[in-house]
């Protein structure tokens, strides 16, 4: 019912990332400024950290915690969300997307496929910043659910032919395959 946090919570859904972490900012020295917390400004970047000691003066003080609880409470959240180690990896995932969005619009589907396959690597393979099985199964149906209807032909079956194993082999290394893995296979 907090106004405030209303309105952030629509800056998370509708703002791109950097802006909605800026409004947080602000909607977190604003509540400070309003319950005469010590709070100092600062400009530049807004840090995970940074917003967490913006939060951390409310620590002590009750009624402004209450009257701000909805707004801390997504802040807090918000900071997990930064901070999650898996943060980087989708990021990077996104701006791949956003590449085969691309490579779709401008080329035809054998040489977008071309271009994930040397990106499907098996269990032993992979890194924390490499993309899951699970992954891949996502970016292929978001895929092909964009591009519609595809020319069939050789290059394109040979270029899904090289998927299909690839995808095989690193399902099949996982050591413990997901719940969707195993329901799939």
């Amino acid at each position: 019912s907090d106004p405030a946090a209303q309105s952030l919570w629509e800056s998370f859904m509708n703002l791109k990332q950097k802006e909605a972490v800026m409004e947080a900012r602000r909607h977190l020295v604003e509540a400070a400024s309003r319950e005469h917390l010590p709070i100092k400004m600062s400009m530049g970047e807004v840090t995970p950290e940074q917003l967490s000691s913006y939060i951390q003066l409310f620590r002590n003080n009750l009624k402004a915690l209450e009257n701000h609880c909805g707004l801390l409470q997504l802040v807090m959240a918000a900071v997990q969300t930064l901070k999650h180690p898996q943060t980087s990896k989708w990021d990077n995932f996104l701006a791949f997307e956003r590449l085969l969005l691309q490579t779709i619009g401008e080329s035809e589907m054998p040489s977008v496929l071309n271009q994930l396959l040397p990106m499907i690597k098996s269990y032993n393979e992979r890194t924390k910043d490499d993309y899951t099985c699970e992954d891949f199964l996502v970016l292929l149906i978001y895929m092909y659910s964009l591009v519609g209807e595809i020319k069939s032909g050789k290059e394109l079956d040979t270029a899904e032919e090289e998927v299909k194993k690839a995808l095989v082999r690193a399902i099949c290394d996982e050591p413990e395959p997901s719940p969707l893995l195993q329901k799939i296979t």
